[in-house]
């Protein structure tokens, strides 16, 4: 799997910045929530459409 699979940019979203596909989840918000303490049981609790693929690609994508 690759990122590109899980995560758009597209510019009528949230302004341009890279989401997980199909929601409204930016990556940047993931990534930070996870920086903060969150975990991904707690981001895919609180976000039931999120998996850990997208979760990943997240990573993948800010690595």
């Amino acid at each position: 799997m690759s990122w590109q699979d899980r995560i758009s940019i597209d510019p009528k979203v949230l302004t341009g910045k890279p989401v997980v596909k199909g929601t409204r989840l930016a990556v940047e918000f993931i990534v930070e929530a996870l920086a903060q303490g969150w975990t991904e049981g707690d981001l895919l609790k609180n976000y039931p459409g999120l998996t850990r693929e997208d979760i990943l690609a997240c990573l993948a994508y800010a690595g």
